[in-house]
């Protein structure tokens, strides 16, 4: 259709079209949705459910903030007016929302961002300046508002995205439909969709590296992968990844993978694959992982004829692992270990980030919510949780890609396994946000009993290698940096470019980011920083060399060494059932 003209019937035939095949798409998918027997899609969508929340927000003052929010709205409005009769505003161009041309070429579009980068920001600098609250209270109001002003963007929207209409005008609509499509078909899984679901399968072009299940309990199975040199350390490697994700973040593919690095580095290594929860895992406890922690290291211990094993704990299995050093400490058993690797692990939650705005009453009542029927908290929970903490990447970017614009999914597979969520035994991770991100218990000496036995982690005497994310949100450099103060044997600290995947997953070949060591002490992370070398770079093969140190002798990649051919047999290929459940 000419710009100008009024549209033939050609274009009136078009767009009825659309309009009726987004109705029936929208009657197709409330009646999906209303036979659903989904537990956390029936709550969420339960409109009682989010009349109490309402209510319980008003309580909270919402409505004044609504009000503010209007006010500041209005002199928004005012400032776009004057300047729509004046030169065109200058724009914000690093910005990605606002890369396209229109945004800097075309007044309207330059004059509608810059009122709404008006208006986010006076509503941040306002909500940093209030008084009379407590830190926490401020740092989750902040973090809401900025949640608020991310989701209040012109680039959000059809009619104040440039971009989306002129792909609306090329395509007749056909982006909107197909946007439509996208939307309820996340809707009806409870998940945002942020790649192409049929482009991966694991075994197949993902989480690849050779291997056998060789040990399995109701919690987890053990992996062992096949050696790629001739002689091998005489010391095993165990991982434990997170329970919150699958394991393969360790292992995407062969050019990214850090499990596929160490083995090629002649080292035997071992990875746990945790089971995502169900009904049957609804009393478990912080208990049973460290204790799962122990059996595994122990098992490979046995079955290897070595004195110890070396361990790997990443993020919340990394705290786990402290736990488990603290119990083996006191037990007088901490023999098993030879030393221990911390990705992004945080012991000490005083500051633990961004998270921590989550830990409060009524998380810990939606929680309840949520996982009342079923005894697990529902993986895509978490999921949303994690993709809040940055929502314009993470959300907004891909309802702008997916919903309005219409793109069809890329395949990628770190946001494949972002994605593959793992559900969580509800009493554990309710107990976990209480005990160590609310109350802080793992610092305090004999607040927490394990099996039994009252732990101190000051007692630790285990060799460890702390590594932390520059640009970490989850596990902040700061937070992880404490560890430093908490254990009381040899310890280094490494400091990663990029944050909690991507400081950890940056494998030598892609000579990316950097990393900083300091061999002398420091007091502080500021301390460390300030006379820290700077390295280019991957920090793997850093990594390797203190390894090392704690690897023993060579010896043959035979008999046991080969999965299945030792006292452990083979139970099925990797990556196992569990991963895919």
């Amino acid at each position: 259709m000419a710009s100008g003209t009024l549209p033939g019937m050609e274009d009136v035939q078009q767009w009825m079209s659309v309009m009726r095949q987004a109705q029936a798409m929208m009657t197709e998918h409330m009646s999906q949705l209303a036979q659903s027997d989904d537990n956390m899609l029936s709550k969420l969508w339960n409109p009682q459910y989010w009349q109490e929340q309402m209510a319980r927000f008003d309580k909270g003052g919402l409505h004044n903030m609504m009000q503010q929010q209007n006010a500041l709205w209005q002199q928004g409005m005012e400032y776009w007016q004057a300047m729509l009769t004046g030169k065109a505003p200058e724009t914000t161009k690093s910005d990605r929302r606002f890369q396209a041309a229109e945004w800097q070429e075309q007044m309207a579009f330059a004059a509608l961002q810059q009122n709404y980068l008006l208006m986010s920001d006076h509503l941040l600098k306002l909500t940093e300046g209030m008084e009379g609250l407590e830190p926490s209270a401020k740092a989750k109001l902040t973090f809401a508002m900025q949640n608020m002003v991310d989701a209040m963007s012109p680039a959000n929207f059809a009619l104040t995205n440039p971009q989306v209409i002129q792909k609306t005008v090329e395509t007749k609509g056909q982006n909107l439909l197909k946007g439509l499509e996208h939307m309820l078909a996340d809707i009806r899984k409870g998940q945002m969709t942020h790649t192409d679901p049929n482009a991966f399968e694991l075994g197949r072009n993902i989480a690849i590296t050779p291997g056998k299940v060789v040990h399995e309990t109701a919690l987890y199975q053990l992996i062992q992968y096949e050696p790629a040199t001739k002689k091998v350390d005489s010391i095993p490697l165990v991982i434990f990844p997170p329970w919150i994700n699958r394991f393969y973040i360790l292992d995407l593919n062969e050019k990214k993978s850090f499990v596929k690095w160490a083995v090629d580095q002649g080292i035997t290594v071992f990875i746990v694959s945790w089971k995502s929860a169900d009904e049957t895992l609804r009393d478990v406890v912080w208990d049973d992982y460290v204790m799962s922690q122990i059996d595994a290291m122990t098992t490979i211990r046995d079955a290897l004829d070595v004195p110890h094993v070396n361990a790997i704990g990443y993020c919340v299995s990394g705290t786990t692992l402290a736990a488990t050093l603290a119990l083996l400490e006191a037990r007088g058993e901490s023999d098993l270990v030879g030393s221990a690797t911390f990705f992004t692990a945080q012991v000490d939650f005083a500051d633990a980030g961004e998270l921590q705005h989550f830990i409060d009453d009524d998380q810990l009542a939606m929680i309840d919510h949520l996982s009342a029927e079923t005894g697990y908290l529902d993986g895509r929970y978490m999921a949303l949780t994690f993709n809040m903490l940055r929502g314009r990447d993470l959300i907004w970017n891909y309802v702008v890609n997916n919903y309005l614009l219409g793109q069809e999914y890329p395949p990628f597979d770190l946001l494949h396994w972002n994605g593959d969520t793992t559900n969580l035994p509800a009493k554990w991770h309710r107990a976990y946000l209480i005990d160590l991100y609310r109350d802080n218990k793992l610092v305090q000496p004999g607040a927490i009993t394990i099996d039994g036995t009252a732990i101190d982690i000051r007692k630790i005497q285990t060799p460890c290698f702390i590594q932390a994310g520059i640009d970490d949100h989850i596990a902040p450099a700061p937070s992880v940096w404490k560890l430093m103060h908490h254990l009381s044997g040899p310890k280094e600290f490494m400091l990663a470019g990029s944050g909690h995947i991507a400081g950890v997953v940056n494998p030598p070949k892609a000579k990316k980011y950097q990393y900083w060591t300091r061999p002398e002490g420091a007091e502080t992370l500021d301390d460390f920083k300030q006379k820290a070398q700077e390295h280019p770079g991957s920090w793997w093969p850093y990594w390797r060399e203190w390894i090392g140190q704690h690897g023993g002798k060579k010896v043959a990649a035979t008999g046991a060494r080969l999965p299945g051919n030792g006292t452990l047999p083979a139970i099925e290929d990797a990556p196992g059932r569990y991963v895919k459940q």
